[in-house]
């Protein structure tokens, strides 16, 4: 075995052990299965951090609020008109951005600048409000949770922890339906279909039946049926996160309104901490185990890369990045 043979596999072994370690941190957990300080919808949609293990289903809640007027943003707008997502991010960009995803260690070849822009083509309001460095953020806003994810980092890898974004396209330790306890089988309106597990897919890390529902009916698609279309199709790997991005989730507002400005924080919004930026949408995200915790290590690996991206994008990261004085809903 030659020496750079032998450091490649050294390297594949040291991630997926160490992916495959985190993994069963506290995956299956009950405590991590419901963010008990969420709405009792039943509705979370999952973060499934595979890249970090935390395997946590989150607090998202994308499907009891309002989806709005069709563009997914519940805001009444559809972008400028003028606007193209290629024009603030070219292949050269996106490779720079995700150094490492097609490694041997990752998973994640089906993350493409292609199939985001076609499935940006949904949501044209996405990264299209707003004058240019409000766009230029709110897509770094949204490549930063999507890495965070999906990440497969660690603090000393190679390029920074922070060059490792969407290196897994499924929950690390669920592959071939090895998950089923992403199953609601009190949810009638969408039952699991036998056979099928509900674990933690795409960009977003979609988890449970009923979001896999809920994403299905608004893009048209009966993932519930095949859930993996969500980690085999490229378009589908970034349009259920996207969906979840762009869409208002009653008491909570749709991630994109936060970041180009058009969501106002009552009173109680207000009293609570809850204030636009960044920090907002991790909130959104989530925000019952990740916020109002000073320090929280997650919080921290998002911002990272939020930061990241803001630079190479050529924009700042507003205000409110970290929801460590935020009270999640």
């Amino acid at each position: 075995m030659t020496p750079r043979s032998w450091v490649t596999t050294a390297l594949t072994l040291t991630l997926t052990l160490l992916g495959l370690a985190l993994a069963c941190v506290d995956d299956g957990s009950p405590a991590t299965q419901t963010d008990t300080s969420a709405n009792t919808s039943g509705d979370e949609t999952g973060d499934g951090d595979p890249g970090d293990g935390d395997g946590d289903p989150g607090d998202g809640d994308p499907g009891d609020g309002d989806p709005g007027d069709g563009d997914g943003d519940g805001d009444g707008e559809t972008g400028d008109g003028d606007c193209e997502l290629a024009d603030l991010l070219d292949q050269a960009m996106w490779d720079q951005m995700f150094l490492h995803k097609d490694d041997p260690a990752c998973s994640g070849s089906n993350y493409t600048l292609p199939g985001l822009l076609e499935a940006a083509a949904m949501f044209p309001s996405f990264a299209c409000e707003g004058d240019d460095a409000t766009r230029r953020r709110e897509l770094a806003a949204f490549l930063g949770q999507i890495s965070h994810e999906t990440t497969g980092g660690w603090p000393a890898a190679p390029d920074g922890p922070f060059s490792w974004g969407l290196c897994f396209i499924e929950e690390v330790g669920c592959q071939d339906n090895g998950c089923p306890q992403y199953c609601d089988p009190n949810n009638v309106q969408y039952p699991c279909a036998p056979g099928r597990t509900y674990h933690g897919r795409g960009a977003i890390q979609l988890s449970w039946n009923y979001n896999y529902g809920q994403a299905g009916d608004a893009l048209g698609v009966d993932i519930l049926a095949e859930p993996d279309l969500v980690k085999n199709d490229p378009k589908l790997a970034t349009q259920t996160a996207l969906w979840f991005w762009m869409t208002e989730q009653l008491p909570k507002p749709s991630a994109h309104a936060v970041m180009v400005g058009s969501w106002m924080p009552s009173a109680n919004d207000l009293a609570l901490g809850r204030v636009p930026g960044f920090g907002m949408t991790t909130n959104i995200i989530n925000g019952g185990l990740e916020c109002n915790m000073p320090g929280n290590a997650k919080v921290e690996d998002r911002v990272g890369f939020f930061m990241r991206y803001a630079d190479l994008l050529g924009t700042d990261v507003g205000d409110a990045v970290y929801c460590d004085m935020m009270t999640p809903y």
